[in-house]
């Protein structure tokens, strides 16, 4: 069907709403007279700049005609008549509804156009569920560690002889070295951590170190299933 579309409305019923709510009219109680003529004064200006007139329009015009003939007629002592503009009430309050709703529709499609989300959530390496989401030393206790720790200096090449040597070694150092270290890979073995050190009292800092960026939440650490060693892993607010 070919709509009549000007400005900011289209169709009769938009254009009766546009009349009320410019002039503040009171859509229970319409002034059928009044509207009626600025109805038929928009018609004949839509016909005067030569714009084909959809039949819809010139239904209303004649359903708004009747309706002023109906409200005119006197009516008979005691009798009850429904108001004869009830049925163009019920179908402007039906059409400003929904008018309401895509204008609302239309509003939240353009705040969302503002937003990028970010995507790839399959490439991520953890997923952790909200029950899961104490991290950290959860799922992991001090005997892993401790196990973890004795097979490292089980391993460890053995003098015959010991050295006495002062390593300037902090747990801010090391606190920075495990950062670098998973600045560019999300999770790790504490083995791989550790594998390039010799002194035990730089594996041992480490350890602190670790421990101190699992209470802040910044690393996590799970056991590996039959093996004396542990996986450390960046928590979902860091990971890459």
């Amino acid at each position: 069907m070919y709509r009549v579309k000007l400005q900011n409305f289209e169709g009769p019923l938009d254009l009766l709403l546009f009349f009320i709510k410019r002039d503040e009219l009171n859509i229970y109680d319409i002034p059928i007279s009044k509207i009626t003529n600025e109805f038929l004064e928009y018609l004949h200006y839509m016909q005067m700049i030569d714009l084909d007139v959809a039949g819809e329009f010139i239904v209303m015009a004649a359903t708004l005609m009747q309706i002023k003939v109906k409200m005119l007629l006197p009516r008979e002592e005691g009798e009850e008549e429904e108001d004869p503009r009830a049925e163009l009430v019920r179908r402007l309050l039906e059409y400003r509804r929904f008018k309401e709703a895509a204008e609302s529709l239309e509003f939240l499609e353009g705040e969302a156009r503002k937003i990028y989300y970010r995507q790839g959530f399959q490439n991520d390496p953890i997923q952790i569920s909200p029950e899961n989401h104490e991290e950290g030393m959860r799922d992991i206790t001090l005997f892993n560690l401790i196990s973890c720790f004795k097979k490292v200096i089980d391993h460890m090449p053995r003098k015959v002889y010991h050295d006495i040597e002062l390593t300037n070694v902090t747990i801010d150092e090391q606190i920075d070295y495990l950062l670098d270290f998973f600045r560019m890979k999300n999770e790790g073995t504490f083995l791989e951590v550790i594998s390039h050190m010799t002194e035990k009292v730089r594996i041992i800092v480490t350890v602190i170190a670790l421990l101190e960026l699992m209470k802040n939440q910044v690393l996590g650490v799970r056991p590996m299933k039959g093996k004396d060693d542990v996986t450390i892993y960046k928590l979902p607010q860091h990971a890459a």
